[in-house]
């Protein structure tokens, strides 16, 4: 999912190498019919750049995941959530 929304902001010129572009996942695994399952999958994304590419930023964002192989894969399987924290920061 991250190097999907990477890819789709490099196309925006927005700059997500090294400490610019994080992401935090976490989720749960419950037993269900006897069985461990993910059920659910939170990513957080911190991303730092310019205030004039915030616009641009969340417009990616809100587009990538259907682009995304790994989340198109699970999606209707497993609960997946995402949010993207912006930080300014000067290029």
């Amino acid at each position: 999912m991250m190097g999907t929304l990477a890819t789709v902001m490099a196309g925006k010129k927005i700059r997500t190498f090294k400490d610019r572009f994080i992401a935090s996942v976490t989720g749960d695994i419950e037993e269900v019919n006897g069985i461990l399952k993910i059920t659910r999958i939170d990513v957080k994304y911190l991303l730092k750049l310019p205030e004039e590419q915030r616009d641009s930023a969340i417009e990616c964002f809100n587009n990538y995941i259907q682009f995304c192989p790994a989340a198109q894969s699970v999606i209707g399987c497993i609960d997946v959530t995402h949010n993207l924290d912006l930080e300014n920061s000067e290029e």
